[in-house]
């Protein structure tokens, strides 16, 4: 799968997202230029300092093996999204033969044309919730691992569940909480 900027742009969600995939319950994929969207708008939204914004991409690089996709370029153009800022996103699922866009942004990756590729977009929220479907344990696991890291202040489960929520994984944090 795909991840596109929305879904690594929230802090607690893209941990809960590269976790999953640490887990090898997928083999998560992005691009650099997806990255450069994640980049701009913590800078322009959240007014992120460059070299903490350099080293989160670091971070996020190093974090999954195999995770960023190269040579898509050359299938942009012959894309058509509603919205054509978003062609480098599919092109990336194209490439690598992913099934899944995790992506907030649904209108614009409508599914009547992504079905010629074999590619669907999911929220977040499904996204996270056909997980929990698959290994609800191993997804409990990598949030209770993000409880686990947040110690200045300290973190429950249920504030990192507030926050995923927040985040719009409504039904993802309801069945977590649930199980």
């Amino acid at each position: 799968m795909v991840y596109d900027a929305c879904a690594l742009y929230g802090n607690t969600l893209r941990n809960l997202l590269i976790r999953v995939a640490r887990a090898r319950l997928v083999q998560a994929k992005w691009t650099e230029r997806i990255l450069d969207e994640v980049d701009r708008s913590l800078a322009e939204k959240r007014g992120i300092p460059e070299d903490k914004r350099r080293r989160l991409r670091e971070l996020i690089n190093g974090s999954v093996a195999d995770c960023l996709v190269e040579g898509y370029e050359p299938l942009i153009d012959g894309l058509a999204l509603p919205d054509p800022d978003d062609r480098h996103v599919l092109a990336a699922a194209i490439k690598v033969g992913a099934q899944v866009i995790v992506t907030a942004n649904l209108s614009d990756f409508p599914p009547d044309y992504l079905g010629q590729w074999d590619v669907e977009a999911k929220s977040p929220d499904d996204f996270v919730l056909d997980l929990i479907g698959i290994n609800d344990r191993v997804v409990y696991s990598c949030v209770q691992q993000i409880v686990d890291e947040r110690v200045n202040p300290p973190e429950t489960i249920d504030d990192v569940l507030g926050q995923l929520e927040r985040s719009g994984l409504i039904e993802s944090t309801a069945a977590l909480r649930l199980g």
